[in-house]
């Protein structure tokens, strides 16, 4: 009996400990969570007005203009670029952007990894590492941007992905990632990168834009053109970055709500079995009088 106290002791002992460490990852993930959503709300508007006026623009531009980043070529050739995060603990987030990048290439490039043409490039640890050991044409010079998360660095992934374009490496680039929406709620979507996709005219009410341009057309678009892009990517890697913090922090939430729930249950175990050694104990004594006085 009291081997059974012992261990359900060192039980209690190690999951009290894991508590703890689940509290505290919860609270630094709060605290990165708070800049990162920060980060994003304020990036996210002008991004998204930056691709809305670049869709317009290259959907308004007449046949007479060179846009090599909106040719539209037969997909031959496809490059995702999965956002995932370097750290784990945060719930199935990583699971998440694998499983859609996957789903993706099943059921929209099946053809073209059949004949070894679609190419991941990871942006964070936990795709690279999975990617790569499931036998995927990986690109691996960019997957380390989340440890010096900055504009320049992202750039650097982006521009790959422009100039693979321009040189008809790939004919199609889609981004896969979770688009950050408040501390338990992700969403996980695969947007369209390269070509650049113009603006649908559906009716009445869902025109395109026609623009005032001073300097000219060409001119703002070779100019803007790589910029707008460069920015699309990098607000997609601080969503991820926000919702990564998110989903780990909601995660240690459940995982300490978890270790009081079974703590509870190991001390009524505890007591339980102290009260059983106890009763034998006394049960014992009470014998063995008995017996002296017979």
């Amino acid at each position: 009996m009291s081997g059974q106290l012992k261990e359900v002791r060192n039980r209690i002992k190690s999951v009290t400990s894991t508590q703890q460490i689940t509290k505290a990852m919860k609270m630094v993930s709060a605290a990165k969570l708070r800049r990162a959503q920060d980060a994003i709300l304020q990036m996210r508007p002008y991004a998204e007005k930056l691709q809305e006026m670049l869709s317009n623009i290259v959907s308004n531009a007449g046949g007479d203009m060179a846009l090599p980043l909106a040719e539209e070529r037969p997909a031959e050739r496809i490059l995702l670029i999965p956002v995932t995060s370097d750290r784990g603990l945060c719930g199935a987030y990583n699971t998440n952007v694998i499983k859609m990048t996957r789903g993706l290439i099943n059921d929209k490039y099946a053809a073209q990894q059949a004949k070894g043409n679609v190419t991941i490039l990871p942006l964070g640890k936990k795709g690279y590492e999975y990617f790569q050991r499931y036998g995927f044409k990986v690109v691996d010079s960019f997957w380390t941007v989340f440890s010096d998360l900055s504009f320049d660095n992202v750039r650097e992934a982006a521009v790959y992905a422009q100039k693979a374009f321009l040189d008809k490496e790939y004919d199609r680039v889609e981004i896969v990632y979770s688009q950050f929406r408040n501390a338990a709620t992700q969403v996980f979507v695969a947007e369209p990168y390269l070509p650049i996709p113009r603006t649908e005219n559906k009716g009445e009410n869902n025109t395109t834009s026609d623009f005032i341009f001073e300097p000219s057309k060409e001119i703002l678009l070779q100019e803007l053109m790589p910029k707008i892009l460069n920015t699309q990517v990098f607000k997609a890697v601080l969503d991820a970055n926000a919702s990564e913090h998110g989903a780990r922090m909601t995660a240690m939430d459940k995982a300490s709500e978890n270790a009081n729930e079974l703590l509870r249950n190991l001390k009524i175990s505890y007591n339980r079995a102290r009260q059983a050694a106890i009763t034998t104990e006394l049960t014992e004594i009470v014998s063995g009088a008995a017996a002296l006085q017979g």
